[in-house]
């Protein structure tokens, strides 16, 4: 089970909300930015910084976007991979198939449920949607993307493969995306509770109706199978800079609550495209990028986890035909979840089964 070893997070969970105080301060300390209440003012402020250091138009992207490099990268590229990873049509079907065979290892249960949880406009939906579209063959949308960070239903998606094909035993879960104010954003209290297994499919989530013994479709006595086993935190590599420094502190002490629970946790970097040139026009180059490399470890320390947890992907946004090695890198990530999801069902298979196998 992975622990933090930072300081013991607080257990009072009323009023708790992913969100900035009024009174923190913003990343790289730009307060002027920061009261301007935008996050937009605070990239701006973050560019123009780096133009002091380094101001060549050539290497920094300065106008008025989400920090991407777009020109040579900073730190150069690798000669080889710092991942071992083949990018053929061989290895995506042996992985689609590792996939779809996967079976939890638990009695129990039927399928892996895997909670995905970050900020908004981190890429949760449009991830659900691109690992739905490697399985049915085609580009396709099917979860809600969207920016709404004030009301959002908890939906469960069952990964299915093409026409005539049984599901796979994969369900990933979207909620809130994790707000940027008190009253916005989902609550550490309702995230929890979304892991116990409390919340009932089709809940819609409002910061201040946290949910109850009270709320309607309540679970109070939740199965193995209706919990969370793994959950997917998802940061936007383009908006690593411009996120607050509360949020650091909100992930790690959402991650100390559900070590807790035994429940493991892994990362998906997303939007790796925009901040790394090679890798967008050639999705095979992500494991040579250094500047990739270099915002992993950026996440790793916001998140309080060590890179290895990570993974780096590509979603479909406007492309409208599959690409091998983005269907790679993605299925590569479900692999990665997979993993941790049936540590969780090993360390909760009582002992009777082990002793039937």
């Amino acid at each position: 089970m992975q622990k933090d070893t930072g300081e013991t997070a607080k257990r009072s969970f009323r009023g708790f909300s992913f969100g900035l105080a009024s009174t923190a301060q913003p990343a790289f300390g730009m307060a002027a930015a920061a009261e301007d209440g935008g996050r937009e003012s605070l990239c701006r402020a973050f560019n123009k910084s780096l133009s002091k250091v380094k101001a060549t138009s050539s290497t920094v992207n300065m106008e008025d976007k989400p920090f991407t490099f777009s020109g040579a990268e900073p730190f150069g590229k690798l000669e080889s991979q710092w991942r071992d990873v083949e990018w053929t049509e061989e290895q995506k079907t042996t992985l689609m198939k590792t996939v779809s065979s996967y079976r939890p290892s638990s009695k129990e249960v039927t399928q892996a449920r895997v909670l995905l949880l970050g900020p908004v406009g981190s890429g949760k939906s449009s991830f659900i949607s691109s690992v739905q579209s490697v399985f049915n063959g085609r580009v396709s949308n099917r979860a809600m993307v969207g920016s709404s960070s004030t009301s959002f239903t908890k939906k469960s998606f069952n990964i299915r493969g093409q026409k005539g094909e049984d599901p796979n035993r994969l369900v990933l879960c979207d909620v809130m995306g994790l707000g940027d104010g008190e009253m916005t954003g989902l609550t550490l209290h309702d995230a929890l509770s979304i892991i116990r297994g409390h919340v009932p499919e089709g809940h819609k989530f409002s910061p201040d109706q946290p949910v109850r013994s009270e709320t309607v479709g309540y679970v109070k006595r939740p199965s193995l199978k209706e919990k969370i086993h793994c959950v997917a935190f998802v940061v936007n590599a383009s908006k690593i800079a411009c996120y607050p420094k509360g949020l650091s502190t909100t992930f790690q002490q959402l991650r100390e609550h559900i070590s807790d629970l035994g429940v493991h946790q892994v990362a998906l970097l997303t939007h790796i495209d925009q901040i790394c040139p090679e890798t967008a026009k050639d999705v095979t180059q992500v494991y040579k990028s250094r500047i990739i490399q270099d915002m992993m470890g950026k996440a790793g320390a916001m998140l309080g986890m060590s890179t290895s947890y990570i993974i780096p992907v590509k979603n479909y946004s406007s492309e409208l035909d599959l690409d091998v090695s983005t269907d790679v890198l993605l299925l590569s990530a479900i692999d990665h979840i997979l993993q941790y999801a049936d540590l969780y069902f090993q360390d909760n298979t009582p002992q009777y089964e082990d002793e039937c196998i």
